[in-house]
């Protein structure tokens, strides 16, 4: 067949496992371009965000989803579980990704429950290749899950190893059909959701543990001028003493958290961006995500 009569490949992949192996990562990572937050804690996904590759052979729409948590001890985590459960339905293919330096858990069993149930294919994505093999505690553990795959790939999402034969993989998979996304457009998020959650990704980073699953931005106001950004956000805890903890001495800590959120946007957007940020205090706010 020559290339002029290649049949080009569409569909929809989830990335699928628990909290904190490195889905938002592998997502920026095949896109080639960051959307999703990605920081080392847990819980750092709360919503479905997808990931648009075009690629010569097609194109592959990737899934971003929240970690699972067997327990659900809040509202927030119920809900981020059942929107895992609601990713996975009516898609073309699953990347069940997984970190070899923890053993396998109750979390690990959830989401295996939650594969056997589907007639996809399901690739398994062993993640972290980069680090030694004595950190690597646990691969051989999941090595063994081999047979319940069609495919299995090590490799570092961090450092972009050994993800192109992952990326020819899934298109071997993927049916035959035509683009689900404009070719311009990179993911079903709006700029103001990817603004926020930049500014979410640097509450996680420049707060102690706690602190940042409190929190919920939502931007207000976003104004494009010819040289500048002004953007408006107000960032939600529910507790009064969060939002001294986020405000910090002397503002110091919401300081330092928009200094680095203006930084990466003026990265992003080759623009200078002027950046308003507010604290308040809302019970309410996970209700509404």
């Amino acid at each position: 067949m020559t290339t002029n009569q290649l049949i080009l490949k569409s569909g929809i992949i989830t990335l699928v496992g628990r909290s904190n192996v490195g889905k938002s990562t592998l997502l920026n990572t095949l896109v080639g371009t960051k959307i999703a937050a990605v920081t080392d804690k847990p819980q750092t996904t709360r919503n479905v965000i997808h990931g648009v590759l075009n690629h010569p052979r097609g194109q592959a729409v990737f899934v971003d989803t929240p970690g699972v948590f067997k327990e659900h001890h809040n509202h927030l985590t119920a809900q981020l579980t059942e929107s895992v459960n609601e990713s996975l339905r009516e898609i073309d293919l699953a990347i069940y990704v997984v970190d070899p330096t923890r053993s396998i858990g109750a979390e690990e069993r959830a989401v295996m429950a939650m594969l056997r149930r589907l007639t996809i294919p399901k690739i398994l994505v062993i993640n972290k290749s980069e680090l030694p093999e004595s950190e690597k505690e646990f691969i051989e553990d999941y090595r063994a899950m081999a047979p319940d795959f069609a495919a299995v790939f090590e490799l570092s999402a961090l450092h972009h190893r050994h993800v192109e034969p992952l990326i020819e993989k899934v298109f071997d998979l993927l049916p035959a059909g035509e683009p689900l996304y404009p070719e311009n457009q990179l993911t079903n998020v709006d700029k103001k959701f990817w603004t926020a959650e930049i500014i979410r990704e640097k509450i996680f980073l420049a707060l102690r543990k706690e602190v940042p699953y409190t929190t919920h931005v939502e931007v207000l106001e976003m104004e494009e001028k010819p040289k500048i950004f002004v953007i408006k956000a107000v960032i939600y805890t529910y507790d009064r003493r969060y939002k001294q903890m986020i405000i910090g001495a002397g503002g110091r800590a919401i300081k330092e958290i928009g200094i680095a959120a203006r930084k990466e946007l003026e990265q992003a957007t080759g623009k200078k961006v002027f950046l308003e940020l507010e604290v308040e205090t809302d019970k309410h706010w996970m209700e509404r995500v």
